[in-house]
């Protein structure tokens, strides 16, 4: 399987290198990757990482500026893309097509392609600009995945928290995580 993750300039860049820490560890996953200028920012704010570290939990590394990369092309064959988290910038350019960048440019592709593509928005609160972008992505086959807490699971940490949040997101892929904690029923809350 091939897997893009798109990491773009909006608060919660943990989402998109937790994913990629996640894929690494599974076998059957290439991961390409694609850093956005404000990305490599949030990182260096909001996270102990560098962006160079971040590069290397990706299986490839492509330049956001490379619009000739083999992922800007349909003949290129992926299982999809994760936009994690997705700006509304980038939200724009997706709904939009305009593919100015490569994070934009692969999601347009997975878009044509059929492919699955799973954006993980982190504004809040969200004008109605923004509803209205969500609802135009979802129109056109994107999957709206925002990283909302489940607390049935009963997360003890701000880790656990975004552990589920990514393991939902790889379930979209039918990717198994065994950092998910999954909905057993009342029953089994007492375990």
């Amino acid at each position: 399987m091939k897997l893009i993750v798109g990491i773009t300039g909006a608060s919660g860049v943990i989402y998109g290198i937790r994913l990629l820490e996640m894929l690494r560890d599974l076998a059957q996953v290439e991961s390409h990757l694609i850093l956005s200028n404000g990305a490599k920012l949030n990182i260096a704010l909001e996270t102990s990482y560098s962006a160079a570290q971040v590069e290397a939990l990706a299986d490839v590394v492509h330049s956001d500026r490379d619009l000739a990369a083999a992922i800007s092309s349909g003949s290129c064959l992926t299982d999809g893309m994760v936009i994690a988290p997705c700006s509304m910038k980038t939200l724009s350019g997706v709904v939009n097509s305009y593919a100015d960048n490569l994070i934009v440019r692969a999601a347009d592709v997975t878009l044509k392609e059929q492919r699955r593509l799973v954006l993980v928005p982190r504004e809040s609160p969200l004008h109605v600009g923004h509803t209205r972008l969500l609802h135009e992505a979802a129109t056109m086959g994107a999957v709206i995945c925002p990283p909302a807490p489940a607390f049935y699971t009963n997360p003890q940490t701000v880790d656990d928290i975004i552990d589920h949040t990514v393991g939902r997101v790889l379930d979209l892929f039918r990717l198994e995580s065994a950092s998910i904690k999954r909905w057993q029923g009342p029953a089994h809350q007492a375990d």
